[in-house]
């Protein structure tokens, strides 16, 4: 059901994260290329990394995109879960938890103390499944971003 993406995933993966950029009312905002999530996943020293979930036809209906991050308090790298998203025909058949647990037993594997992801304010469906697992919101942090034009102008270009 779950397996590491492979380069013949990759159309099905933006067609995902195009799905996902509609669910959480941002469309405009998703630009994803095929190239691009190629060109990320299958490079030399690739910073993202991905699984994807099929169902029992073996049709793809979920993936989750990663990169590793770093703890300078606990001094050990951990996961942060780009995207995680399941298509609604699919839900609730166990593709969601069985991603996030690949995802715990790759950290666990490897030594990583933790798994970080963010949801929007307003997916209280989201935020329900992810307390059932077990998992907390970090309340005391609130999320911070430079991007676009105002990322420009601070760069001074």
């Amino acid at each position: 059901m779950i397996r590491p993406i492979q380069p013949a995933d990759v159309p099905v993966t933006v067609a995902l994260v195009h799905e996902l950029a509609e669910y959480e009312r941002e469309p405009q905002s998703c630009r994803l290329t095929e190239e691009q999530l190629t060109a990320a996943l299958f490079c030399e020293a690739p910073a993202l990394f991905g699984l994807v979930a099929e169902d029992d036809s073996g049709e793809v209906v979920g993936t989750a995109l990663w990169f590793l991050n770093f703890s300078t308090w606990r001094g050990v790298h951990g996961i942060y879960l780009e995207d995680l998203y399941v298509r609604p025909a699919a839900r609730r058949g166990g593709h969601g938890r069985a991603l996030l647990r690949e995802l715990a037993l790759i950290a666990d594997s490897r030594g990583y103390d933790r798994l970080d992801w963010a949801v929007l304010d307003w997916n209280t469906q989201a935020h329900a499944f992810y307390r059932s697992l077990g998992a907390e919101p970090t309340e005391e942090w609130t999320g911070w971003r430079l991007h676009g034009g105002a990322l420009s102008a601070f760069a001074g270009t």
